[in-house]
């Protein structure tokens, strides 16, 4: 019985007709080494920035439905033209959509996760050709188009590889691997050989671009081999692997998210359900949160601070404005030039040196903390989004380098 083997092909790698063709020959070659294909690829290039832009220029707030209709559009056109490549090389292919894959999803419209994947068409097509996929979309109970989120093409690769209970999974991209840090920003920074999922999933949700958090959890979950690799080359990538040794210090990568806000809900009274009442009506509103604190005060009052990606300001300003008003609070301070840096590794949180070099580095900078955030695998802190680069490269200097 031949291997299933799922790969997925983001924008980079596709960003032209160049790469397609390129993509298409390493795709014939995997097929020449006995395996079952399933290829899962994203948008080309910036295709979804300018449907974006299209949309924005006719509504400042589309139809989330009618978005990803719009969207959706995107990664159509991608396995046409991949597909075409293909047979170009003699290679069967046949191009299927989120829904025509099987992939059903719940009701969220663009953000829907995946609930279940019928993945018997996949399996009957397989028998005789590649199956290109259209990452990042799916459908759901009323038929109706849905995507994923920005990133969502990983996650419908793991999905699917746990469905087809494939040999395993790899992320082409345009760098090598999983990197100490982003080495668009800091040259110096080491490639990972492997790393584990907890660590990889630290990384991707403060602000590591390789991987989607949705598809790392999936990968964990399901235990899918996972790999990262660069599509424009043919060196090793980095394997996503369970193994974790809790007791020794591994400091994996430094991270750094420039996209986000912090929103602070200033002398609010000192009453039981307050934190509550508050989160519940965020989530009620399907707003992302991330980092929360609680500053206790004098006079029976305290201050509530959290981030939030700064594209959800708009939704989320004038929900927090109404609840501070009708608790009484004094006033809603809101920040967009902050800026989240991340320590990850394993067994940071049980040794205290870790924290104090971290702490320590930013000191020397000048730089003031606003918030901090740890965990056994991360430690985390909102600073100022002027001083993001500075520290993330000092930071990467002292772990890393020194």
């Amino acid at each position: 019985m031949q291997q299933i083997i799922v790969q997925k092909y983001g924008g980079s790698s596709i960003k032209d007709t160049t790469r397609i063709k390129n993509t298409a020959n390493r795709i014939k070659s995997y097929q020449n080494q006995g395996y079952q294909v399933v290829v899962v690829v994203s948008a080309m290039g910036k295709t979804t920035d300018t449907l974006l832009s299209l949309a924005k220029e006719i509504s400042t707030t589309p139809s989330k439905r009618e978005l990803d209709v719009l969207l959706s559009t995107g990664e159509q056109i991608s396995i046409a033209l991949l597909s075409m490549a293909l047979n170009e090389i003699e290679i069967d292919t046949i191009s299927l959509t989120g829904s025509q894959c099987g992939i059903k999803t719940n009701s969220v419209h663009s953000n829907a996760r995946i609930e279940n994947i019928d993945s018997e068409r996949i399996l009957t097509e397989l028998n005789k050709n590649v199956v290109i996929v259209a990452g990042f979309q799916g459908i759901n109970e009323k038929g109706d188009i849905t995507t994923l989120g920005r990133g969502g093409s990983d996650t419908s690769a793991v999905a699917l590889a746990a469905a087809l209970k494939a040999e395993k999974c790899e992320i082409y991209t345009d760098v090598d691997g999983i990197y100490s840090a982003d080495p668009r920003i800091i040259p110096n920074a080491k490639k990972l050989d492997t790393i584990s999922y907890d660590e990889m999933l630290e990384m991707a949700k403060l602000g590591a671009q390789v991987l989607h958090p949705r598809s790392v959890e999936l990968a964990k979950n399901y235990q899918v081999k996972l790999e990262v690799k660069s599509s424009l080359n043919n060196n090793p990538g980095t394997k996503i692997i369970g193994e974790i040794d809790m007791e020794k210090i591994q400091i994996r990568g430094i991270t750094s998210e420039n996209s986000i806000a912090r929103i602070s809900i200033t002398r609010v009274p000192d009453k039981p359900g307050i934190a509550y009442k508050l989160f519940k009506t965020l989530s009620d509103n399907s707003v992302s949160i991330d980092m929360i604190l609680q500053n206790l005060t004098h006079e029976n009052v305290n201050d509530i601070s959290f981030t939030t990606p700064v594209e959800e300001l708009n939704k989320v300003s004038p929900i927090v404005k109404d609840f501070a008003k009708n608790i009484g609070a004094e006033d809603v301070i809101i920040k967009d030039n902050v800026s989240k840096i991340s320590l990850i590794g394993t067994g940071i949180l049980g040794h205290g040196e870790i924290a104090s070099m971290f702490f320590e580095t930013l000191s020397d900078l000048k730089i003031n903390i606003e918030m901090i955030s740890t965990s056994e695998t991360k430690i985390s802190c909102i600073i100022d989004k002027s001083h993001s680069l500075i520290a993330t490269k000092k930071l990467h200097e002292i772990f890393f380098e020194s």
